[in-house]
């Protein structure tokens, strides 16, 4: 099975309270946003938004100029489901990020817990190259993903933990490093999962 193959099922098969990641509101990146003062018509990209309430999130508080980005149609279809007419102002992207090619630039691009899954040497610089490409000089960029001390797998797949230094070091070239911090999420079924987030901003 590959990588699209794997999320389409999971997004098939999973309600939000059977997946790990769910988060009932998502209070860091949006704290995050209204601590940078993000401007409502500044263009927003949720890298492996699928069924996240983000997109929520930020509609309700007026932002204009969203992109969801995720690997699986099943789970931007739920999400236009939940949103109902809301949905058409949204672009919906479905592309595995690593061969995502932007036709806009980003103000801001958010990534919670899709860079982790990139294990290998190859992605992690394809990333690292479309986002220094994608994001306006200045933009900002919040990473999540588990921390050295969180979980070695997710949904079945092996992640890539970082410290702050690595996650710095990997983007060091195209940003500066506004704040790093770690937090518990605290999973649907109960248990704990250790994240790493970094937030930067385009050199």
């Amino acid at each position: 099975m590959n990588n699209k193959q794997h999320w389409e099922n999971v997004f098939t098969t999973k309600t939000p309270n059977e997946v790990s990641w769910t988060q009932e509101y998502p209070k860091t990146a949006i704290d995050y946003i209204e601590n940078i003062k993000l401007s409502k018509t500044a263009n927003i990209i949720d890298v492996g938004g699928g069924d996240s309430n983000l997109v929520d999130a930020l509609l309700d508080k007026g932002f204009l100029n969203i992109w969801i980005l995720d690997i699986s149609a099943a789970a931007l279809e739920k999400t236009k489901t939940r949103l109902g007419e809301k949905a058409n102002s949204v672009h919906w992207i479905v592309s595995d990020i690593t061969e995502f090619i932007p036709d806009v630039k980003f103000d801001f691009w958010h990534d919670r817990a899709v860079f982790h899954f990139l294990t290998n040497d190859e992605s992690i610089n394809k990333y690292v190259s479309i986002i220094s490409d994608a994001v306006n000089p200045n933009g900002h960029f919040l990473l999540g993903t588990f921390s050295e001390n969180g979980p070695l797998k997710c949904s079945g797949l092996e992640i890539k933990q970082y410290s702050e230094k690595n996650m710095k070091d990997t983007f060091q070239k195209s940003f500066e490093t506004i704040k790093c911090f770690t937090e518990d999420h605290i999973t649907p079924f109960n248990t704990t999962q250790n994240f790493q987030f970094c937030g930067f901003k385009k050199k």
